[in-house]
């Protein structure tokens, strides 16, 4: 079995990154009796002991992805998790040309496949932050333009979303 650190949560209950709480709990909800061991009935050992053990990773990737805070948690550690692959950064998206999401509170883009792109507001703010702190001695043209690396929630693509320093601390 997979490292717990290195497993994919959404994949274990057949979901996608963008799935809603309720989408996410149906999953659950369906795979729990699927894999329940009061429903495996009499099934050779090695057979309930793989159902057993599905259904307590079922129930782990629930507890995570059912808490707003330990989903979100769990979200900036997949993207840190794929930004260490090495998969080329498809283009470049400028802040200003992303979609606002007010209820959810990121910036999102279409990507060519059909899923999208999104980066919160929360680690805009950070990585300007972040940059300020450490580039307080440089100011160059180059400096002034910040941005993160992105990975689609479907394919492998992924992009360099940036933005103007000066611009995002006029928006706050």
């Amino acid at each position: 079995m997979c490292d717990a650190a290195e497993t994919d949560l959404y994949a274990v209950l057949g979901a996608s990154p963008s799935d809603s709480v309720q989408q996410l709990r149906h999953r659950y909800q369906q795979l729990a009796l699927q894999y329940h061991p009061d429903r495996l009935g009499e099934v050779c050992p090695t057979e309930a002991e793989s159902g057993v053990k599905k259904f307590l990773e079922v129930d782990a990737a629930w507890k995570i992805l059912s808490d707003q805070n330990s989903r979100r948690q769990y979200d900036l550690q997949r993207r840190a998790r794929e930004l260490k692959q090495d998969w080329p950064v498809d283009s470049t998206v400028h802040l200003e040309d992303m979609s606002w999401d007010p209820d959810e509170c990121v910036y999102t883009y279409g990507c060519r496949c059909g899923g999208g792109f999104s980066v919160s507001e929360e680690e805009v703010e950070e990585e300007t932050q972040r940059r300020q702190q450490g580039d307080e001695e440089e100011d160059t043209e180059e400096e002034e333009h910040r941005g993160v690396v992105v990975c689609c929630d479907t394919c492998s693509l992924s992009v360099c979303v940036t933005w103007s320093l000066h611009q995002r601390l006029k928006k706050t």
